[in-house]
């Protein structure tokens, strides 16, 4: 009698668990992050104009996420920019353009945690050593990892829970600027206030109001999370432009209210806010029962926030690492899951890299010069993802989207020329060890497509699958 195989009882892909409403807290949550610690950077930007710049940016994304709408439903599996533009393009703009927008994805987890660990020192007023910071930030991120390959529905509702927390404490800081006394339209004369130098005759707050794409990178790991949606796909549109315009105006609120209190000298040079928190050193500085809110307000805006970036951004790269394995851009062993039907290697791999950039942020320059590359990166991937979508309309007859896109061809060529002029202003000003750090970052990339190009694609084919199929490239 032939020995029984058991492999068919290991639990195999993703499992279809996810509520709309936890995608979107996914996705949301990546989005809401730079209030509570970044609002100095922002701030830096645009000055008391920092909410007009986000309420622009917010209409200029919509049109990039308006086609990512369309293009999700197209294909039932993680992969998002990877899947895109193979079918789109080739595999190998494919896997490059996933490389791009996984540039911002892997240096967020550590640059979090390093934010989070931060504000817990400043609270505790605790001093700070290279060791005490590293091992508190080794621990959270090794509880992030042990989150994620838990049963995927736990980490949606903590997470939802803690976006609900962050969105209620922004809103109730918002309120107090308000009506603080202190607050005065006064504080906007100066308006266009930036610290960001001007290029080409283009004004510094011009550049400033285009570094903003960062804070609203996260709609695009919805189509990471589709293929554990519970939910009817053509649903996703849902999550992604919920979620751009609940963040988009919370950024323009809360930026608002920040705006007419008296922050400016705290980020000039020599202020109490140079190094970030402007929102919670003004707290701290009216003093009185201001003292307290800041340590409340911390918790929302920096605790939970930045909390709920860093999961939506760790689950998100997980499940596009998973994706590259299921379509044979990396070895079959990424697909590999646990009882909870999370991958294991694709998180053991994010958590060996998150701490090699921990280590990095704190003993080099590298993370900061890599980060200020970050936006040119993603916007680079979303122009080349608007491409994709033209080809594909073009091409691709069969695949049809059950996302009605409002202008057609226009709103994609619009969404195109939005994400070029974007990466451009981005470049604008970088430093050389930004394009270096950026550089060795790309070769890293280039050296794994050459693997791929002589080893792993002369035995496997790229499959892709589709509303109308599985193809190979």
């Amino acid at each position: 009698m032939p020995e029984q195989n058991n492999v068919g009882t290991q639990p195999t892909g993703l499992k279809k668990s996810l509520r709309l409403i936890y995608v979107y807290a996914i996705a949301a949550g990546a989005i809401f992050t730079f209030i509570g610690y970044w609002d100095t950077i922002f701030y830096e930007y645009c000055g008391a104009g920092t909410f007009l710049g986000f309420a622009l940016m917010t209409l200029l994304i919509l049109p990039i996420a308006m086609v990512y709408c369309e293009l999700a439903p197209l294909f039932p599996k993680a992969g998002g920019e990877l899947i895109y533009n193979t079918v789109g393009i080739n595999k190998h703009v494919g896997f490059f353009s996933s490389w791009l927008i996984m540039a911002a994805w892997i240096a967020v987890p550590p640059s979090a945690v390093m934010a989070i660990v931060q504000w817990l020192f400043h609270v505790l007023h605790v001093p700070t050593s290279f060791m005490l910071i590293e091992v508190v930030a080794l621990v959270s991120l090794v509880g992030y990892c042990i989150l994620s390959l838990q049963n995927v529905e736990i980490a949606g509702k903590i997470q939802l829970y803690m976006l609900m927390f962050a969105i209620g404490g922004c809103l109730v800081a918002t309120v107090a600027f308000l009506f603080s006394g202190v607050w005065s339209w006064d504080n906007f004369q100066n308006f266009f206030y930036t610290q960001v130098e001007g290029h080409f005759g283009i004004p510094g707050w011009i550049i400033g109001m285009a570094l903003l794409i960062t804070p609203f990178f996260g709609f695009e790991t919805v189509p990471q999370m589709v293929e554990e949606g519970d939910f009817p796909i053509k649903e996703s549109n849902k999550a992604i432009l919920g979620s751009i315009v609940t963040c988009g105006v919370i950024y323009a609120l809360f930026f608002f209210g920040l705006g007419g209190m008296p922050v400016q000298p705290l980020v000039e040079e020599g202020g109490a806010a140079v190094g970030g928190f402007l929102a919670i050193t003004m707290m701290e500085q009216l003093g009185g029962g201001w003292g307290v809110f800041a340590v409340v307000f911390g918790v929302a805006a920096i605790l939970c926030a930045i909390g709920t970036c860093l999961l939506g951004f760790w689950l998100s790269t997980v499940r596009l690492l998973y994706a590259m394995g299921e379509n044979n851009f990396l070895p079959k062993v990424f697909t590999k899951v646990n009882r909870h039907q999370q991958p294991i290697l694709p998180n053991i791999l994010l958590l060996a890299i998150s701490l090699v950039f921990l280590l990095l942020q704190n003993a080099t320059t590298f993370m900061n010069d890599f980060f200020n590359l970050m936006s040119f990166g993603c916007a680079c991937a979303y122009a080349i993802t608007m491409i994709s979508a033209m080809r594909i309309h073009k091409h691709h007859p069969e695949l049809a989207s059950s996302y009605k896109l409002k202008g057609g061809s226009f709103t994609r060529v619009l969404a195109l020329i939005i994400s070029v002029a974007i990466a451009f202003f981005c470049t604008l000003g970088q430093s050389a060890g930004s394009w270096k750090s950026f550089g060795i970052y790309i070769g890293i990339g280039a050296l794994l497509w050459l693997w791929m190009v002589l080893v792993n694609w002369k035995k496997h084919k790229v499959t892709v699958e589709t509303v109308a199929g599985t193809k190979e490239y």
